[in-house]
């Protein structure tokens, strides 16, 4: 029966103890385990071909790791030979009948080279290859993680801010918000929290680089995914945005049943779903206008908070005429226009607009036209015939 000696119990308690914390690593790491065991074959293979210098070129060593017990094996892939020239890659038929009489010459076997001291020759060049690999698998955990996130909404703190370049940890790692993805209303300080879009993810040497907005009028679809179940589930629609960042916003929003109030749902009760999100986007105006497959409909609409007295829709050329009361005309046009023109975002049509009074005098400037002109040729044909 074999005596387990305080040194064999020492050396499985520190193999125990590997292990574990392989384990803790990967799950850390958000690494798969196969992956790391394979890394840290390939590195054992490095260590033994560098401490033994093997020739360049050679490819017939193979390692092997015990999953469970973390014990490990180097291989050489050997040639069975009648008479060896090539001792890393060939072997004597004699000695691997030793091992098995029925190997013959041209067979292959695998020939267990390791050292008995390899683990303290190999362990700190092992040790630098299974670091490269950590940090390239983590590279690739992140960048995979966050690829697939494009166009999410993602939650950090300020860490630090370089030649006005925003840098937001968000726990894994970090996202840039460069200059022209910012609000210019908006200032920012280390250690606020901010709420982003990712818009980008590149490989970079150094790791994922990962770009974030609050620019970008798609964080107003993320925002609302997050504040609106009804969106989240797919009851309502966000059809269009349109925005001008730190200013003002409009969102065509639809639902596909008709028991559900769209507006409203994006509102919330006594207007909490929606202010949320003009708190994060520090006081930007938002306007909630419905859907409506008819253009003449959904370009009134778009105009609010105005009134629309009428809606002439030129298909063709995707424009449109739209009549407001007098009173109404500021209103509908906005600021510097910026109703007008988001409306015409929103809505991806043409949008003109005129008041009453002036519509009212177009049409009759028009109605007297054909008048005149038909007075024009009278008058033409009448001094013709008096030259003749």
């Amino acid at each position: 029966m074999a005596t387990r000696t305080k040194k064999n119990v020492k050396a499985e308690n520190n193999d125990q103890a590997f292990m574990g914390a392989l384990e803790d690593l990967c799950k850390e790491k958000g690494i798969a385990a196969d992956a790391m065991f394979n890394a840290i074959e390939n590195a054992l293979v490095a260590a033994y071909k560098k401490n033994f210098a093997l020739p360049q070129g050679t490819n017939n060593i193979s390692a092997t790791m015990d999953h469970k017990t973390g014990t490990y094996h180097v291989y050489a892939i050997k040639t069975v030979v009648d008479e060896v020239e090539k001792p890393v890659e060939e072997i004597s038929l004699a000695m691997a009948q030793q091992i098995s009489p029925n190997y013959a010459i041209g067979d292959t076997l695998e020939v267990d080279v390791t050292p008995a001291d390899f683990s303290r020759l190999g362990a700190s060049q092992a040790r630098q290859q299974v670091v490269q690999f950590l940090r390239e698998a983590e590279r690739n955990v992140v960048y995979n993680e966050y690829s697939s996130r494009q166009g999410d909404v993602v939650t950090g703190v300020i860490n630090r801010i370089e030649k006005d370049n925003v840098y937001i940890d968000l726990g894994k790692t970090e996202a840039l918000l460069l200059p022209n993805e910012q609000i210019k209303t908006e200032t920012y300080a280390v250690n606020q929290r901010l709420k982003a879009l990712i818009v980008e993810v590149r490989s970079a040497t150094k790791g994922a680089q990962i770009l974030v907005s609050r620019t970008h009028p798609d964080i107003l679809r993320a925002l609302f995914e997050l504040e609106v179940p009804e969106i989240h589930d797919g009851v309502v629609e966000i059809k269009s945005v349109a925005r001008e960042p730190g200013d003002r916003s409009k969102i065509a929003v639809y639902a596909k049943e008709n028991d559900v109030d769209p507006i409203g749902a994006c509102v919330g009760h006594k207007g909490f779903r929606v202010q949320a999100i003009v708190d994060e986007l520090r006081d930007e105006k938002i306007d909630i206008v419905k859907w409506n497959e008819d253009p003449a409909i959904y370009i009134a609409n778009a105009l609010s908070p105005s009134k629309v007295v009428s809606v002439e829709v030129n298909l063709e050329e995707k424009s449109s005429r739209v009549v407001v009361p007098d009173y109404q005309l500021s209103l509908a046009i906005g600021k510097k226009g910026q109703n007008a023109r988001l409306a015409a975002k929103l809505t991806g049509w043409k949008i003109d607009i005129k008041s009453e009074t002036q519509a009212q005098e177009e049409e009759l400037m028009e109605d007297d036209q054909p008048v005149l002109e038909e007075q024009d040729e009278i008058s033409l044909d009448e001094f013709a015939d008096e030259e003749n």
